[in-house]
């Protein structure tokens, strides 16, 4: 199905230590985290609140386990503040993935976002809604940090989110249609269209060609069900258990893996499942998504 020369599989620390919540999973240190996704059968990670701020150490650990970087979150703010201070943050963190050989960095737009905010509803009517201006003030800038991380080799891959500027279906088309092609590319996750409300196949079908990284996430339909009914947060969805690994809930992995597989997708598929570790052992929940991505991929 995919090229095991060309793809990839990672795993997000975010399973054992949430950096919106740091009290979830505070128990569990660095070198756990990156040892146990080794165990489990990772090669790849993301970059967590705990991981070493010195790339050479961080090398040097994950080098000791067979780890790489696949990728990192990085906040824009292209709306509120000067879009020379995004441009400085941005280029600090090409710095840091660039010394740990990463080619992939994941941009999400946290002006106005609610996504951390313990008590906003995220599925009621708070969410930030930009006006056309914010629109093209939003894409022209995500265009010129996209030039700025191509000359270096990266791509951008802009991630939906829920409780931010970009979280529906259309959202995300206009985001798609508004920067261009060749500069701007999807952080697809499978888990926050679900969220939304939004169909993921067929996301991924209009843009399979600009999938550039791949968050693998599953959902619990009777725990999403109550998030608007009951006013639910996105953290406290989290603490709830809306998100879990491929394969124990709700989404249709096969046809994600066969969309992606015949577009020649290259790159990292990522399980990204931010659960509370004290509810979900972190190695017990990744061992099950490698068995099922093992067994529906054949990776």
């Amino acid at each position: 199905m995919f090229n095991k020369e060309k793809v990839h599989l990672g795993i997000a620390p975010i399973g054992w230590c949430n950096d919106d919540m740091p009290e979830l999973g505070a128990e569990n240190t660095f070198r756990q985290t990156v040892s146990e996704m080794a165990l489990a059968g990772f090669t790849g990670t993301e970059i967590g609140n705990k991981y070493p701020a010195d790339a050479k150490e961080l090398k040097w650990e994950l080098d000791l386990r067979g780890m790489r970087v696949a990728s990192r979150w990085f906040s824009s703010f292209l709306l509120t503040k000067p879009f020379e201070e995004v441009a400085a943050d941005f280029e600090k963190n090409l710095d840091f993935l660039a010394a740990l050989g990463a080619k992939r960095i994941n941009v999400s737009e946290q002006s106005h976002s609610i996504q951390g905010q313990m008590e906003t509803p995220v599925l009621g009517n708070a969410k930030y809604v930009m006006d056309d201006a914010e629109w093209a003030k939003f894409c022209q800038g995500l265009d010129k940090l996209g030039e700025i991380a191509g000359k270096r080799g990266f791509k951008l891959c802009f991630h939906h989110h829920m409780g931010t500027v970009v979280q529906t279906a259309e959202e995300t088309d206009r985001m798609m249609a508004s920067t261009s092609p060749d500069k701007v590319f999807l952080c697809y996750d499978t888990g926050h269209f679900t969220f939304a409300g939004e169909d993921p196949l067929a996301m991924l079908r209009k843009y399979a060609d600009r999938v550039g990284h791949v968050h693998l996430k599953d959902m619990r339909r009777d725990v999403v069900d109550r998030v608007k009914p009951e006013g639910l947060s996105f953290l406290n969805a989290v603490r709830a258990g809306a998100f879990t690994v491929p394969g124990d809930g709700c989404v249709a992995f096969d046809p994600v893996f066969e969309v992606l597989s015949r577009s020649g997708y290259e790159g990292w598929l990522l399980v990204e499942a931010e659960q509370d570790p004290a509810k979900a052992n972190p190695l017990e929940y990744a061992i099950k998504a490698r068995k099922y991505i093992r067994e529906h991929t054949g990776l």
